[in-house]
């Protein structure tokens, strides 16, 4: 079973020791009280425990060097920085483009209409919000929602990239398209990129990570109708074809 946690503010005072435990105790509730103890069962479960702890450390890392971050001129416009938040074992990373007014406002990613659609999205797919994570290209907020600059993006970037790379989900979701062609490193539109499965590079040397382009939310409630809806629908049954789920 995947250990869930959010990394909102508070973060940096998560209680490590607590997690794991829980995490363990989880397991043998659900194995019915049985815990396997092969020659190599301990053995694997430490190192379970072990990587699950690394992750959320280093998340946690990454958190506080973003809200101490002044790498450009957001950093001193923002209310509050958003890092992002979700599982440590999430097989989903959903990517979004930067906050908004209500992430700036509360420190959490997607928690405004765009940020209620996907979790209606998520909860279709018969998943919960704690069990994916959930970021974006920039950590700031844009004055007014405008489009990231070029420059943003570069100082920004890496946080983002650090953090698939702690977590290694199966599948990314590129959401819009300045999160689908950034990550792509693409100057197709995002009709073009949306439907298929797509390679990203976490380093040389590492296998791809499989990443879906789809519409933004916000694009969405901006442009309801059921054609698009449909098509955000698709390409999430994709997704959970890719990961061998059930699609509802």
């Amino acid at each position: 079973m995947e250990l869930s946690l959010q990394f909102a503010a508070m973060a940096k005072d998560v209680n490590i020791n607590k997690v794991v435990r829980q995490h363990i105790e989880m397991n043998e509730f659900f194995a019915g009280g049985f815990v396997p103890i092969g020659p190599n069962a301990m053995q694997e479960q430490t190192e379970a425990n072990e990587h699950t702890r690394d992750v959320i450390n280093g998340l946690a890392a990454i958190a506080d060097e973003v809200r101490q971050c002044h790498k450009c001129g957001l950093g001193s416009l923002r209310t509050n920085a958003v890092p992002g938040e979700g599982s440590p074992n999430a097989r989903i990373f959903f990517v979004g483009e930067g906050p908004g007014a209500d992430e700036d406002a509360t420190g959490r990613p997607f928690v405004g209409r765009a940020g209620k659609f996907l979790d209606k999205i998520i909860a279709a797919m018969r998943l919960k919000r704690s069990e994916v994570y959930i970021g974006n290209i920039i950590k700031c907020r844009p004055p007014g929602n405008r489009d990231p600059r070029p420059d943003e993006i570069i100082n920004c970037l890496p946080y983002l990239q650090r953090q698939i790379e702690l977590i290694n989900p199966e599948v990314i979701v590129a959401m819009g398209a300045p999160a689908a062609k950034t990550l792509l490193n693409s100057t197709k539109s995002i009709g073009q990129l949306r439907g298929q499965f797509h390679e990203y590079y976490t380093g040389i040397g590492r296998p791809p990570i499989k990443l879906m382009a789809t519409y933004h939310p916000a694009y969405l409630l901006r442009n309801y109708s059921k054609e698009n809806r449909q098509k955000v629908w698709e390409d999430m049954k994709k997704v959970l074809s890719e990961l061998g789920l059930p699609i509802p």
